[in-house]
């Protein structure tokens, strides 16, 4: 396993991953420390991200190329890395982290305005999406019972 830590998005990553993995199975054939079969033991490339713009470079030395007419499309090197982006992991938990707010808000609103929420209600909550929750919270307050928001339950 090789870590890449990037601060900056680089366009040509993938070719630096290339160039290291290549350095890499070189430095290893020259100290004879390849697997016992001769063949060289499979390396995971992963590039740690935490910059402030999204990544927007591409994750396989191939994609640099443009396409080729024919037969030599085939022959284009191939290799990917794996692309670790620490500002969408924390976008993603924000996300998470507010729709889970939402439906707990939208349950509270919920028992306060209709007494006691039925199962398949907090279920539909609980797998809804944000865009849904949202809507649900602004129509919570006009609605004249819990099948006008969610329609006919089996409560």
């Amino acid at each position: 396993m090789l870590i890449e830590f990037q601060s900056r998005v680089d366009k040509y990553m993938a070719l630096r991953v290339m160039v290291y993995v290549g350095l890499l199975y070189q430095d290893l054939i020259k100290r004879g420390e390849v697997l016992a079969d001769g063949r060289l033991p499979p390396v995971l490339f992963i590039v740690l991200y935490n910059g402030s713009q999204r990544w927007s470079a591409v994750s396989d030395v191939c994609d640099l190329i443009p396409p080729v007419p024919g037969l030599v499309e085939q022959f284009k090197p191939r290799l990917k890395h794996l692309l670790i982006d620490e500002n969408a992991y924390k976008a993603e938990g924000k996300a998470e982290g507010k729709a889970e707010g939402e439906a707990l808000a939208l349950q509270k609103l919920l028992r306060k305005r209709f007494g006691a929420v039925p199962s398949e209600v907090l279920a539909t909550i609980a797998s809804a999406s944000l865009e849904q929750l949202d809507t649900w919270l602004d129509q919570v307050l006009d609605a004249r019972s819990l099948d006008e928001l969610f329609g006919p339950t089996t409560h």
